[in-house]
């Protein structure tokens, strides 16, 4: 697959809104290293393919409702998230996956390409420590087709997220 790196929002393909939170976090030299595919990388095992990288190197942006309250929860792309862990990190009655609708209304962005900052309301935010044992992570860039590198430290603080262990653990 060819990427390209553009040396501006419009021609890298980052969604315009994300592309300004970039440059407002003071990240815009990333800008330019965002990657557009031409086809789709909704998947963690899409975008892993597409850049070339290990599945757990792919910051998967989940939208989750707790207590009917959105959070987001970063997590490895080789991993999946304990949804109970959740609820007690959070200290919530129910925790469920949210529905697309308010995915798009917290985020302003669509399932598949929601990055883990740049959002348009303020929103709760954890990151499990997977994340950490990577120099490197690949997350969203705002759209199924864009995504941008970023040492995991950085983009936990960022997101100004709370490190958890969220992780569901195999048996």
């Amino acid at each position: 697959m060819t990427t390209t790196a553009a040396t501006d929002a419009e021609g890298s393909g980052a969604h315009p809104r994300f592309a300004e939170a970039l440059r407002e976090l003071g990240l815009g030299h990333l800008v330019p290293q965002v990657r557009r595919f031409p086809d789709a990388t909704r998947t963690a095992t899409e975008a892993a393919a597409a850049v070339g990288c290990g599945l757990s190197q792919i910051c998967k942006s989940l939208v989750f409702a707790a207590d009917s309250v959105p959070v987001l929860v970063l997590m490895d792309g080789a991993s999946r998230v304990d949804l109970e862990l959740v609820r007690e990190e959070l200290g919530a009655d129910k925790v469920t996956r949210a529905k697309v609708d308010l995915v798009r209304e917290t985020t302003g962005y669509a399932i598949g390409g929601v990055p883990p900052f740049g959002h348009r309301t303020r929103t709760r935010v954890l990151a499990d420590r997977s994340l950490l044992r990577h120099d490197v992570v690949w997350a969203a860039a705002g759209t199924p087709y864009t995504v941008f590198p970023l040492a995991p430290r950085d983009l936990v603080a960022h997101a100004d997220a709370t490190l958890v262990d969220v992780r569901e653990r195999t048996s």
